[in-house]
């Protein structure tokens, strides 16, 4: 099966030009000649920007979500790739609705009519991993029935695999190949795709985020129905609302479009910062708006992850860039290892500056994030940054933070929106503020470890410390003579030189 695979991306290669990728390279640039005029026939007049995105499209659904996730690292390529990149949507047509019948039935041990009141067998929307259908449970309740797509997993592994030997051959071939990791991008894009073919990880992360959220009067998160859940089959409450890209019906249902922008922008450091916890597929398609002005969040095959220490690098990284302390900025790169340690902080700082300082005091639609990231990665590059591929998927949800807020208020001030946020933030973790947060955090902990703390000292007396006693007596009565025969030789060398002097 990888045999004919490769032969399909070989094809697509000649199809689309693609060779010009590999053989730009100057270490194989000579064989440009000799592949042109072998192919003299081929005539391609297409940029090649979009002949790699129609390649993406026809190489199938793995790789166009492996080019969406590129079209947010623009250190990896020029923009011109970047910006068509980031037009891939999943193009992938439905599977017959008596196929998710009998994935259903499969998965969940029992007849569609047993499981659900009503099953509409004609999809409401499909990608590239699953399609949701709706239904109607027994009790009368509306849900979601998303369904896996039979036959995807070995795909999946295939792709996969390729995709390791061409970051390899990327790793070797081009002079920043060490420094981007790209085989550690292709990895962590294998550990999010096996989770989206897992429904159950899905319906976890879905309960988790409702969790986070309940009561929210800026987020809704549908509830998930586990009796109806499996590896291929995941059910949700039916959520109605407006996707977020139609404006004008917005408009028309008396959508308040700068209060929504300003909740999305909350929404996400929310999510960040105070649960470290985020909706990292957050493109239009996922997100819709409630009657009463709240998001609904659709979707949780991807989610994002962030340590304790993480967030609080990003938030120092934040507040400085708001204050525009650049030299912060620039220490806190340093500090964290992202540059190596003999970078001087002075010429950090002034590039940092030259990017961020040009940003300040306008309205989000005359800000392109897009341009201010690869200024900065061009800015990397030079001090040779290490790119976090665990940060991978923050900054493309940033993006889509900006493409939404860009269309529902295009003079949202995300700096002013975002600062008090994050200042609150920190004013909770410094201070006796967080350290009555901790306290109140370890007090369980430690409520369960002093009952035992009379027992392990009762152990750690009892047990005979006399072997290890006698092994560092022995020691110290070593170091002890070895101290005075070398204390001897120095007296014997002094008595000598004043015996000498002495005499003459």
């Amino acid at each position: 099966m990888r045999f004919f695979r490769l032969l399909k991306i070989a094809y697509v290669i000649y199809r689309y030009g693609l060779d010009e990728f590999l053989l730009g390279h100057e270490r194989v640039r000579g064989l440009s000649v000799l592949v042109n005029r072998t192919l003299f026939w081929r005539k391609i007049s297409t940029p090649r920007a979009v002949r790699l995105r129609l390649a993406l499209e026809a190489l199938g659904p793995i790789f166009v979500k492996f080019g969406q996730v590129l079209s947010t690292r623009r250190d990896l390529m020029p923009p011109d790739i970047a910006d068509e990149l980031a037009f891939l949507q999943d193009r992938v047509p439905p599977f017959a609705g008596d196929v998710a019948v009998t994935v259903i039935e499969t998965a969940l041990g029992r007849p569609i009519g047993e499981l659900y009141a009503e099953f509409d067998r004609t999809p409401v929307a499909s990608a590239s991993i699953a399609q949701v259908h709706r239904a109607r449970l027994n009790d009368g309740r509306a849900v979601a029935v998303k369904v896996l797509r039979p036959g995807i997993l070995p795909v999946i592994e295939s792709d996969l695999a390729l995709m390791g030997v061409m970051a390899g051959l990327v790793e070797r071939l081009f002079r920043d190949g060490k420094r981007l990791r790209p085989r550690e991008v292709v990895a962590e894009f294998d550990k999010y795709l096996h989770d989206e073919v897992d429904l159950m990880v899905e319906a976890g992360n879905a309960s988790q985020l409702r969790r986070n959220f309940l009561g929210s009067d800026k987020l809704i998160v549908p509830e998930v129905f586990y009796d109806w859940c499996a590896r291929e089959v995941v059910t949700m409450e039916w959520m109605d609302g407006i996707p977020i890209g139609r404006i004008a019906q917005l408009q028309e249902a008396g959508i308040d479009l700068k209060k929504l922008g300003r909740y999305g922008v909350e929404i996400f450091f929310t999510q960040v910062f105070r649960d470290g916890f985020f909706h990292a597929d957050m493109h239009p398609g996922n997100i819709f708006v409630a009657p009463d002005n709240r998001y609904i969040a659709l979707d949780f095959g991807i989610v994002g992850t962030l340590s304790d220490s993480d967030k609080q690098y990003l938030a120092i990284n934040f507040l400085a860039f708001f204050n525009r302390d650049y030299h912060r900025v620039a220490a806190a790169h340093i500090e964290s290892g992202w540059v190596p340690r003999d970078t001087r902080v002075e010429e950090l700082e002034a590039a940092v500056r030259t990017v961020c300082e040009p940003i300040f005091n306008k309205p989000i639609s005359q800000i392109s994030f897009g341009q201010v990231l690869m200024r900065l990665f061009e800015t990397s590059r030079r001090f040779n940054v290490e790119i976090q591929p665990q940060l991978v998927l923050l900054q493309k949800t940033l993006l889509n933070i900006e493409g939404l807020g860009r269309q529902l208020d295009p003079d949202l001030d995300l700096w002013q929106t975002a600062k008090p946020f994050l200042e609150r933030w920190m004013n909770e973790q410094i201070g006796w503020r967080g350290l009555w947060r901790n306290i109140k955090h370890e007090a369980p902990l430690w409520t369960a470890m002093l009952p035992t703390l009379p027992r392990k000292i009762n152990d750690l007396l009892a047990h005979d410390p006399a072997g290890l006693l006698q092994q560092g007596y022995h020691g110290l009565v070593w170091e002890q003579r070895k101290r005075n025969y070398i204390l001897g030789v120095i007296a014997a060398l002094l008595a000598g030189i004043l015996t000498a002097v002495v005499l003459r």
